[in-house]
């Protein structure tokens, strides 16, 4: 199969990955290509370049490239209607729809969605005014949850006892011409549930948890994500049948209701409540980290399952393999992320590092200097990846990964799955 996949950070570099190599490390026979990809990536795909939130260019370049199928990473470019422009050219293109990722591109919309389907979600008020911030605040109460009613990369979200720190999260997204969403806060530790469907069908895939606070103990600001790790051995019985029953099926249904059916990867962002199951938001793409422990743990071939949700053949694919064994990716994050990252500083190391048995390396913000160098260019810089028998070898392999890498000024998480290898419920605040 020719595949398409366009983005550049570490959850493509693990999409890529998956489409290109077995399980056993054998090449799948897949031709993989990448716009614009990264150097990681393009040891396994050719790069190319294209403005990824062009629908006509985009477009244009997977039908000069003769492709099967078109996979979109990021959320941006679904927001901006690059799956349409795809599948108008005649071409399966795994995301969905310009309309279908308003899922994501606006939380007020998907508030909507769950209200009518009957999702269980968190209590919530959209606020286009200062004026009326306070009131919505105080209606929700502490701890506050504020959130960007857009696309925010993950860092739209204060969750906060401080009330001027809440209000003030709120002013800045209102004078940048946003609207605000203030939610009740949500106790208990978070789900990521991905769920693969083709509008009608949907195949969840193994859940995992992220953490998104940069600082140790769940401290500090909230990131796109400092590390994850899947299975969850302390997640109830029968959680994945819950969600399907009340969350995703529905939401799929509603959407088809009104004519805006949904292709792609919804994603359930969960909280396991006092109360129960409630879905703290939807994204409508691979989750990043999390997708790096997900797909290291599935054994069906990924290529044929977004090919059947492009087709609509999702009825008909086979059920999933997962491994047994267990995944940990922790991120090795730039100087001064997530406020204003250090760029162009050498990385060393890659190498070695995915030489450690059961780990390998995801690269992320990276680029080549000049000199043919690898050198940090974003943020999140690398995503180490390790498996094992247990969480505790997967986690022990993962940070053997990430001793072996050097980047001067980077930062990590040295407790990503360390509650849960204890026999704790892991856990990061809603957010």
């Amino acid at each position: 199969m020719r595949i398409l996949v366009i983005g550049s950070g570490a959850r493509e570099h693990a999409i890529v990955r998956a489409l290109a190599l077995t399980p056993a490390g054998e090449p799948t026979g897949n031709t993989l290509f990448a716009a614009p990809g990264n150097p990681g990536i393009g040891e396994l795909a050719e790069r190319t370049s294209v403005d990824i939130m062009d629908p006509v260019a985009v477009a244009a370049l997977a039908v000069e490239l003769g492709v099967d199928l078109t996979v979109i990473g990021p959320e941006a470019p679904l927001v901006a209607g690059v799956a349409d422009g795809v599948r108008d050219a005649g071409i399966p293109c795994f995301g969905p729809s310009i309309n279908a990722a308003q899922l994501e591109g606006s939380k007020s919309f998907a508030k909507e969605i769950m209200t009518a389907a009957g999702v269980p979600t968190a209590a919530a008020l959209t606020v286009r005014t200062a004026a009326a911030l306070p009131a919505a605040l105080d209606q929700c109460g502490a701890p506050y949850v504020v959130k960007d009613d857009g696309l925010a990369a993950g860092k739209g979200v204060v969750v906060t006892e401080d009330r001027a720190a809440a209000l003030a999260h709120g002013e800045r997204i209102l004078a940048a011409g946003g609207a605000v969403v203030v939610e009740e806060y949500l106790d208990g530790p978070e789900v990521s549930l991905f769920c693969v469907t083709d509008g009608t069908t949907v195949v969840p895939l193994a859940p995992a948890q992220d953490f998104k606070r940069v600082g140790e103990g769940d401290k500090g600001p909230n990131t796109g994500g400092m590390g994850a790790y899947s299975p969850l051995p302390w997640s109830p019985p029968g959680l994945v049948d819950e969600v399907l029953a009340t969350v995703a099926r529905p939401t799929v249904a509603e959407m088809a209701k009104r004519g805006i059916p949904f292709q792609g990867l919804l994603y359930c962002g969960l909280a396991l409540t006092a109360k129960g199951v409630r879905v703290v938001e939807f994204n409508v793409r691979f989750g990043d980290p999390e997708t790096q422990v997900v797909l290291a743990r599935l054994r069906s071939p990924l290529a044929e399952l977004l090919m059947a949700a492009a087709r609509g053949e999702l009825a008909d694919h086979p059920a999933l393999e997962w491994s047994d064994d267990a995944a940990v990716v922790v991120v090795i994050a730039a100087e001064n992320y997530p406020a204003r990252p250090v760029t162009g500083t050498a990385i060393e190391g890659v190498h070695r590092a995915s030489q450690v048995p059961g780990g390998y390396v995801l690269q992320a913000g990276t680029d080549l200097d000049k000199g043919g160098r690898l050198v940090s260019a974003g943020g999140r810089v690398l995503s180490v990846v390790g498996l094992g028998p247990t969480l505790d070898e997967a986690q022990a392999t993962a940070y053997l990964g990430v001793a072996r890498v050097h980047l001067a000024g980077s930062h990590f998480r040295s407790d990503i799955a360390a509650a849960t290898s204890r026999g704790l419920r892991g856990g990061t605040p809603p957010a």
